[in-house]
């Protein structure tokens, strides 16, 4: 290991328990928050949902391998930049890592804070009495630029305390949101079609001035922005199909990658597969359970129709308001089968603990990578200075804010089309994993050494070395990822430049993802 690193004594302290990282882990795949979020958004998507859940996570559980043998190689903070760096050289590790986990990740600031406004600020608001001001945070692209600032406060607090503290955070949010989920699931099953419904009309007029008729209004639009998405069917390739829009909820069990310098055991094979499996089980388990409590007592098709209605107007497709005025979030639903405005209160607040959990995630990864390219010499080393009371690595962490209320105001304000970009913040990071991936694939044959002595070097398939088996059937699954999303051949993800001529091309998307990449070479070499 002596050649493979500079320095090695990094100031950085291993205060998280495989435990911690499990959490992490389950709240970078977070259903109630990136998992709600883009279920609403799949309304014109044609494979059932709960097959592309299994399918996905067959899948990504060959990530997991992946990733979780890199670790106990090389448990270094950084990650993805530590692995290509040392595998495939400085520049592809540099380039590569800065742009996935430094650049693109300014990007996904507005995307937290509008789940933010969506799942903690509206729903609450609007339960307290407070519409207008619920309205304005739904509805307004000042409300979006707010939630945004509000966001990058909360977050850097958080990771500005430190790993300890952000790990207790984790802990209280874990317990607290499973509770929250535990309620909605009871609410929803024991609740009845009739019920919802009115109960849906009635808190919609009371909370939020929707206007009588409601349900029947939200049908029509959804049905009208083409709301098809099905609970399961549709057949194999339109399953595959909807997984490249699936996968910008569940592709992230690996998220805590960077941080596993931080990491007491990271070193043990097993127990790093266990942790990010385990989450990603949970995760997809749970996502059935409550996709199915949907369907019993909201119903589906109304449940889709929501969401069509919502999105088509939010993103510009129709100039026809949604008759319900925020967005259809199933935990305020199941809320609506009780007539308690305290019991809402409780449910949709317990809820709201999945976001505050999962929020530090926006920059805790990436004040890593950040960090280990400034530990070597890539970066100026003040960046590389950790505060000696939390071990945070402040510098690190203002070179995330700071860009991120740019990138925030662009979006929110949808400047330059910049909304478009959604996936883009996916994409990004796919290709960062398929450096990785390849980088995995390659760990035998180009560091044997390292490799043999590593826990990793007895696992086999058929005489081939397991991380290598792993990295091939993932990295398949990037390519035919990084294919959909940038070909775009059926037109459905709208961030590539689609081969099909009357498909949808993002001149935006292309020529930011590509600026991205330039600076972090221009910064390299």
């Amino acid at each position: 290991m002596t050649n493979l690193f500079v320095r090695k004594a990094t100031g950085l302290v291993r205060s998280w328990s495989v435990f911690d990282a499990f959490v992490y882990a389950l709240f970078s795949i977070n259903l109630i928050t990136l998992g709600l979020y883009s279920f609403s958004q799949m309304y014109y998507f044609g494979g059932g949902l709960v097959p592309a859940l299994i399918v996905s996570a067959l899948f990504i559980f060959f990530e997991i391998v992946v990733y979780a043998a890199l670790i106990a190689v090389m448990p270094r903070s950084g990650g993805d930049y530590v692995w290509q760096s040392r595998i495939l050289g400085g520049a592809v590790g540099f380039i590569l890592a800065v742009t996935g986990w430094w650049f693109i990740l300014w990007l996904w600031v507005p995307l937290y804070a509008d789940m933010f406004r969506h799942i903690v600020l509206v729903p609450l608001l609007g339960i307290l009495g407070a519409r207008d001001t619920a309205l304005w945070f739904a509805g307004t692209n000042n409300g979006a630029f707010l939630s945004s600032l509000l966001t990058l406060a909360i977050v850097s607090v958080f990771i500005a305390l430190g790993m300890k503290t952000y790990a207790r955070i984790q802990k209280f949010s874990f317990y607290g949101g499973m509770l929250g989920l535990l309620i909605v699931i009871v609410l929803l099953l024991t609740g009845s079609p009739e019920a919802f419904r009115q109960g849906f009309e009635q808190n919609a007029m009371e909370m939020f001035g929707a206007q009588p008729g409601v349900y029947e209004a939200t049908a029509a639009l959804g049905t009208n922005a083409g709301a098809a998405l099905p609970f399961v069917g549709g057949g194999l390739g339109l399953i595959f199909l909807t997984l490249p829009y699936l996968v910008f909820f569940n592709l992230w069990p690996n998220w805590g990658a960077t941080l596993y310098g931080e990491v007491r055991g990271a070193t043990d094979f097993k127990r790093n597969i266990i942790g990010m499996t385990s989450a990603l089980v949970a995760t997809t388990l749970l996502g059935i359970l409550v996709l199915y409590a949907i369907s019993r007592t909201i119903g589906w098709d109304f449940y889709v129709q929501a969401g069509g209605a919502w999105w088509n107007y939010a993103w510009g497709f129709t100039t026809d308001a949604p008759a319900f005025p925020v967005w259809p979030y199933p935990a305020l639903f199941a809320s609506f089968l009780s007539g308690s405005r305290v019991l809402q209160f409780i449910v949709v607040a317990l809820m709201s603990l999945w976001w505050f959990g999962w929020s530090g995630t926006v920059f805790l990864s990436s004040t890593r990578v950040i960090f280990a390219a400034a530990f070597d010499r890539l970066l100026t080393e003040k960046v590389a200075e950790v505060d000696d009371r939390t071990g945070t690595p402040i510098y690190a962490l203002l070179l995330m804010v700071i860009p991120s209320i740019v990138v925030s105001f662009l979006f929110s304000y949808n400047i330059a089309n910049f909304r478009s970009l959604t996936l883009a913040s996916t994409l990004v990071i796919a290709v960062t994993f398929l450096g990785t991936t390849l980088a995995a694939i390659l760990l035998p044959y180009r560091k044997p050494d390292l490799y043999r002595a590593s826990p990793i070097a007895k696992y086999n398939v058929l005489g081939i070395p397991l991380i290598t088996v792993a990295g091939m059937i993932f990295g398949g699954f990037l390519i035919f990822l990084l294919y959909q999303w940038i070909l775009d051949p059926n037109a459905l993800y709208g961030i590539g430049y689609s081969i099909n001529e009357n498909g949808f091309k993002n001149g935006t998307s292309i020529v930011y993802m590509l600026a991205n990449y330039a600076i972090a070479a221009i910064i390299y070499f």
